[in-house]
């Protein structure tokens, strides 16, 4: 059987963002369910979780000020962290996306920068969904050993960036300017986030392998929890 892959979404613009990410976990080998603060989303009914892009995560979760531009969702924050946790304490992989990347972080206790360009003088900020951002991936980590150490451009679109690290995690991947672009767990269970939106580079090799790995994770979790 395919492993099942919960994929969190926006309530606003899930119905666009789903169908992407969906086909992407199909050809990986895994099946995707929906979940967004208005459908039931519970860890128990998935073998892995794909927290995917969208708003601003409110900083009252890091003991944040809320800055004037920002556009929140907090019950989609709420969901996403006991989603994160969840995973984990059953041993579930979590890939996270854009702001879920930063999700992944604040779930471990990091925290981030609001306004990650005015830190990161150097980085170049783009606002377009083609793959312009240069970025480096760190060697001996998980993943480089997914996606190899080459230098690859990206879909970078945040605004904000990993600050503190969350307990348990390391930085995977910075962009020219040093500003993290990749979170991974150290230790199992498998946890990568990437500041990037890998689901619309569908064509490039090295994205395809995250979501592979998502789902390869998953099934190995669901056969262990099999023969438990």
């Amino acid at each position: 059987m395919r492993p099942r892959i919960g994929i969190t979404t926006s309530r606003r613009t899930g119905w666009r963002v789903f169908p992407v990410l969906a086909l992407n976990v199909w050809l990986a080998g895994g099946t995707a369910l929906r979940w967004d603060s208005g459908r039931h989303a519970d860890m128990t009914q998935a073998d892995g979780v794909i927290v995917g892009g969208g708003d601003d995560i409110s900083p009252t979760l890091y003991h944040g000020r809320i800055l004037p531009e920002a556009r929140l969702d907090p019950d989609r924050d709420a969901l996403e962290r006991r989603l994160v946790l969840a995973a984990q304490a059953a041993g579930k992989p979590v890939l996270g996306i854009c702001r879920s990347a930063q999700m992944l972080n604040i779930a471990c206790g990091g925290n981030l920068h609001q306004r990650a360009y005015d830190h990161y003088a150097d980085s170049r900020r783009y606002r377009t969904i083609l793959p312009r951002k240069a970025v480096s991936v760190l060697p001996h980590t998980g993943l480089a050993r997914i996606t190899g150490t080459s230098p690859m451009r990206v879909n970078a679109l945040h605004t904000q960036a990993v600050d503190r690290l969350g307990t348990g995690l390391r930085v995977a991947a910075r962009d020219d300017g040093g500003m993290v672009q990749a979170v991974e767990r150290a230790e199992a269970p498998f946890a990568l986030g990437v500041q990037w939106h890998p689901e619309y580079l569908i064509y490039a090799r090295r994205q395809r392998a995250l979501f592979r790995a998502l789902v390869t994770a998953a099934a190995t979790a669901a056969a262990t929890a099999a023969r438990a």
